[in-house]
């Protein structure tokens, strides 16, 4: 593909430096994997950086109990075909151990509940740095994010006490029970992203193509139907060509109505949307401030 290849290299350049300097400043680094398309860039990325050797990261996923089947799937085939440690921990031990409480009601959802598990996994494998697929074109509180994004030792981010990044020189130093979260592709938009994985024939879950799925709309966003999820009186499940755009927790993850499914069409399709990836996102929509306030609690 020749499509802005100069851009591409230039953000794969500053991302594959971002990845180097985490893995010679840190001791215990992970990959934060959802199995959605960025966590699979960073992971490709991750590998390009250090081959032919493996890549100095272990894989490390917070299954909700509530993901989608093709993802998991995705996840587990990677870690195998690439020989890299999957590490997972799962919401539903912290519910049984009293560490969340599990949400009700119609809109309840376990992607909140994530942060609590993943605190708790940094500070059982003592990770000090998490490596995450943000980016500053999905929501303004990610815009806020710098490459290395410090947290205190309550895993709680403050968004007007990070470090400055000038000329790209990180400051990974930390006190005890510190962490840093890294954001190499924090400078890539959704379609940068989407024209890298077809310029490098990244594989991705089926999840991303136009595939038929029983799905329902709430409030203006077409969600995916599941036995677990609870509906309302007006609500009724149908059948319809639809694919992800980002891939989360069956309970928020919105769904698009489309036929693209080649990776030409889809480039196609997100360079003509006036939708953000995330306007699909339904946990985003609990509040103005919703992913900022999970965030300062130790969300992704």
């Amino acid at each position: 593909m020749k499509i802005n290849s100069e851009h591409l290299r230039e953000l794969e350049n500053e991302a594959i430096y971002v990845i180097r300097e985490t893995a010679a400043q840190f001791e215990k680094k992970v990959i934060l994997f959802s199995g959605g398309k960025d966590s699979i860039v960073l992971v490709h990325l991750a590998r390009k950086a250090f081959w032919p050797a493996r890549m100095p990261f272990s894989l490390l996923h917070i299954d909700t109990g509530h993901n989608f089947e093709e993802a998991l799937t995705f996840r587990d085939n990677l870690a195998r075909q690439t020989g890299v440690e999957l590490i997972v921990r799962y919401v539903e031990d912290s519910i049984k151990k009293g560490r969340v409480a599990e949400e009700q009601g119609i809109n309840a959802s376990r992607n909140k509940a994530q942060s609590v598990t993943l605190l708790d996994a940094i500070e059982e494998l003592r990770i000090d740095a998490a490596i995450g697929g943000g980016r500053r074109d999905e929501e303004k509180a990610r815009a806020k994010e710098r490459f290395f994004s410090h947290r205190n030792e309550f895993g709680q981010w403050d968004p007007k006490n990070q470090r400055p990044e000038l000329w790209n020189i990180f400051n990974g130093k930390k006190h005890m029970g510190e962490h840093f979260r890294v954001f190499p592709i924090s400078n890539w938009t959704e379609l940068d992203v989407w024209q890298y994985i077809m310029s490098e024939k990244i594989g991705l879950p089926s999840l991303y193509y136009s595939h038929r799925r029983k799905i329902f709309n709430r409030n203006g966003v077409y969600l995916a139907w599941a036995p677990f999820m609870k509906l309302r009186p007006e609500e009724e499940v149908f059948e319809a060509e639809v694919r992800c755009r980002t891939v989360g927790d069956i309970t928020c993850t919105g769904l698009t109505l489309s036929k693209a499914d080649t990776l030409e069409e889809i480039v196609t399709e997100i360079a003509a949307t006036r939708i953000t990836e995330r306007g699909g996102r339904y946990d985003d929509k609990r509040s103005e401030a919703a992913m900022e306030d999970r965030k300062k609690e130790g969300y992704f």
